[in-house]
């Protein structure tokens, strides 16, 4: 795979504040790459640097070969961006909405139909955007961050506020666009929605990259290599260290036939981020 985007030693500077420092990463064409952390870590800062809208204070931005602020934003029209302020024309209706969008990008209206049918809303595209759910109104928002079918998707907390129904809804939509090519990154403080998502994850933390990797990789990198055993005469989890020892053990319980289920203890990307950081998300 051919990398797409790109932070060598970035640093982002507000006055006195600093808001990003020695951020370095890469990402792979056709990967869905988390960038996680807490409000006010730096993540939209990041998604700011890499379309153009802000210029980093030192070190190096690349976005599909392109390094200069003016560059990375004449190529626009192969990105998609869904932000926190990315807003909707409430009084437009769901149909409204995406023609005006077909017609900046240049996209054929003929377009809209089909996409309204993928994420669900065809049967709401005479409604006004202000008469729609929040979960709706997402939807109608990455619709429009589509439309013009982006090579790379930028996506600020995405399923920020959303119930869980309407969450899955969003996740899969996403999963197909990416299983389609579309390379995604994903800004979010949901670690569990990174975990089922990403391919690979960095984690932010008061503007520094603290750890980067594949999430399954990571939990076996922080387990404790502890091993949950429950047993069919002992009413609590029995845990043992996954080790020489341990296995014994486990192996004289199951010739006895005695365990009832085993589960290894890796931790969540959740646990693992408050170990590293002392924060909670």
């Amino acid at each position: 795979m051919s990398t797409i985007l790109s932070m060598q030693a970035v640093r982002k500077e507000f006055k006195a504040h600093v808001a990003l420092q020695n951020i370095t990463f890469q990402v792979e064409e056709g990967e869905i790459f988390g960038f996680l952390g807490p409000s006010g870590a730096g993540k939209t800062t990041t998604i700011k640097l890499l379309t153009g809208q802000l210029r980093a204070s030192s070190g190096e931005v690349r976005v599909m070969g392109q390094s200069e602020e003016g560059a990375i934003r004449r190529i626009s029209n192969r990105i998609g961006l869904l932000s926190d302020t990315s807003g909707l024309y409430e009084r437009l209706s769901v149909y409204d909405n995406l023609a005006l969008f077909a017609d900046i990008h240049g996209v054929d209206r003929k377009e809209i139909g089909p996409l309204l049918e993928r994420v669900g809303l065809a049967e709401y595209a005479k409604k006004e955007a202000k008469k729609l759910s929040r979960g709706m109104k997402q939807r109608l928002m990455i619709a429009r961050s589509i439309l013009h079918k982006p090579s790379l998707l930028f996506l600020d907390e995405p399923t920020s506020s959303l119930d869980p129904a309407n969450t899955l809804e969003i996740h899969k939509l996403l999963r197909a666009l990416n299983k389609e090519g579309t390379t995604i990154f994903l800004t979010t403080h949901n670690m569990e929605e990174a975990d089922k998502l990403c391919r690979r994850v960095a984690f932010l933390n008061a503007g520094e990259v603290v750890e980067l990797g594949v999430p399954g990789e990571l939990k076996l990198k922080y387990s404790d290599r502890s091993v949950k055993v429950l047993l069919k005469d002992t009413p609590e989890p029995v845990f043992i260290r996954n080790d020489a020892e341990g296995g014994s053990k486990l192996q004289a319980w199951m010739a006895s036939g005695q365990v009832k289920a085993v589960h290894s203890m890796e931790p969540s990307l959740e646990t693992i981020f408050l170990n590293l950081t002392g924060r909670e998300l």
